[in-house]
């Protein structure tokens, strides 16, 4: 699809439809950074593989393309970061969704669903209202829930089990 040149709207496709995305918020970009910042401190230390952050399209299928907030991809599985299209086009290794109140539902279960039929193994609801982390994980090819995690919690991934992330420090 082509759009005008001068469109600086946010698109993702999603089920083969193109869904426009509210820019973020100060709150939205504040805790992305934070988690961003988190991710490279450990990617530096592991070298186990990249965070990107959106926008930047993960092409899964014909139909659908989302723009995560952020996104691992892990060394094992880098031959999906396309050097050629200068995007990721198959299934990253985690994939960090920040709520919204426009994108709450669709990332909630629109998205949610997408992730899980591509297999995406790790899964991560961040809700800055209530300061959560939902953590998913990929188990008989369904989401599990492997913990909610808040203020008084360090998050741990089960993917990354090294990675520590005392939640208070990202919300405040």
């Amino acid at each position: 699809m082509e759009f005008d040149e001068n469109d600086s709207n946010l698109y993702e496709l999603l089920n083969g439809e193109i869904v426009k995305r509210a820019s973020p918020t100060l709150i939205h970009q504040r805790i992305s950074r934070k988690l961003t910042f988190a991710f490279e401190t450990y990617l530096l230390q592991k070298k186990c593989g990249e965070i990107f952050y959106a926008p930047l399209d993960v092409v899964l299928d014909g139909e659908n393309a989302p723009q995560p907030d952020l996104v691992y991809v892990s060394n094992e599985n880098k031959q999906v970061l396309s050097e050629e299209e200068l995007v990721i086009v198959g299934t990253p290794d985690l994939v960090v969704e920040i709520l919204s109140p426009g994108t709450a539902k669709r990332d909630k279960t629109l998205k949610k669903e997408i992730y899980e039929s591509f297999g995406v193994p790790e899964y991560w609801l961040v809700d800055p209202l209530y300061k959560t982390i939902e953590v998913y994980t990929l188990q008989n090819n369904r989401y599990a829930l492997f913990a909610i995690f808040d203020t008084t919690d360090t998050l741990k991934s089960p993917l990354l089990p090294d990675l520590e992330i005392a939640l208070q420090t990202i919300f405040e």
